[in-house]
């Protein structure tokens, strides 16, 4: 890169918002390996560190399941770093076809499959299976089946995606959202449904963290790759809103946006353990 006398790059050296986002659009959007936008976007990590928790649980698991894997990259790590001790069955699910393609191959050497299933359907294992079930940021997670999968004594270990994620940059896009609409994934709100199902809280903790883009580049494969964000997004569709945030982080730097992250862990009670009656 060529630098202009006082260290700034040289305009030329710039690229245009055309060229950002034709690179945004162009990278695969395949599982959740998000190496791509190291020095272009960041985001703050959960204190409580997921993929070591999972990690200790699949070392002392003799079954375990991992709903909506993605990529299987998360999984991938967890096994890895459980190792020599890991479960004797795994498996994990996943209903978008290039992601199931790319679990397949990143799991399979450690033995475990993955099935083809779709996020809203049951899952297609016999009750009481798994001690362990976990999942990573899952579209929304099914309690009634979650807790008839696992085996009695089981755990539920997972990350999810809180309230109001990244609603900065949604709403750029969107525009201001209801309060309905904030208020979704509350933590306190999927305990109730998860206790409800009949799981037992054994550890809940929430975190908001910051997130910075620094090139429209980073927008455009963020919003592609994460759909739920803005539904329907392209560039085409979205291309005025792109254009005034390009602008601001020129003159302004990075975009600022906060996500949100709740961390799970849930026991399915033992056979025969009797509920505390309420106080």
């Amino acid at each position: 890169m060529t630098d202009c006398p006082d260290g700034r790059a040289s305009p030329a050296d710039v690229p245009s918002f055309e060229e950002l986002v034709t690179e945004g659009a162009a990278v695969p959007t395949e599982g959740w390996d998000f190496s791509w936008f190291e020095g272009r976007a960041t985001e703050a990590r959960p204190s409580w560190g997921y993929a070591g928790r999972l990690a200790a649980h699949l070392a002392v698991a003799r079954a375990a399941l991992d709903i909506q894997t993605g990529g299987g990259e998360v999984l991938e790590f967890a096994l890895r770093t459980a190792a020599p001790a890991r479960p004797g069955l795994a498996v994990a699910t996943e209903g978008w076809a290039p992601n199931v393609v790319r679990a397949t191959a990143l799991l399979r050497p450690y033995g475990v499959p993955v099935v083809d299933c779709d996020a809203d359907a049951p899952l297609p294992f016999a009750d009481d299976t798994f001690d362990v079930v976990s999942s990573r940021h899952p579209v929304r997670p099914h309690w009634s089946e979650i807790a008839r999968v696992l085996a009695p004594g089981g755990t539920y270990v997972a990350q999810h995606v809180g309230p109001a994620s990244a609603f900065e940059l949604v709403e750029h896009f969107l525009g201001p959202l209801p309060d309905g609409a904030r208020a979704g994934r509350h933590p306190d709100a999927e305990r109730a449904d998860a206790e409800a199902a009949g799981l037992e809280l054994v550890d809940l903790r929430a975190e908001r963290l910051r997130m910075e883009f620094h090139d429209i580049a980073a927008v455009v494969h963020f919003l592609r790759k994460v759909v739920w964000m803005v539904p329907g997004f392209t560039v085409g569709a979205y291309e005025p809103q792109l254009r005034a945030l390009h602008h601001t982080i020129r003159t302004e730097g990075p975009f600022t946006a906060h996500s949100a992250r709740h961390f799970f862990e849930l026991r399915k009670p033992s056979a025969g353990a009797k509920k505390q009656a309420p106080r």
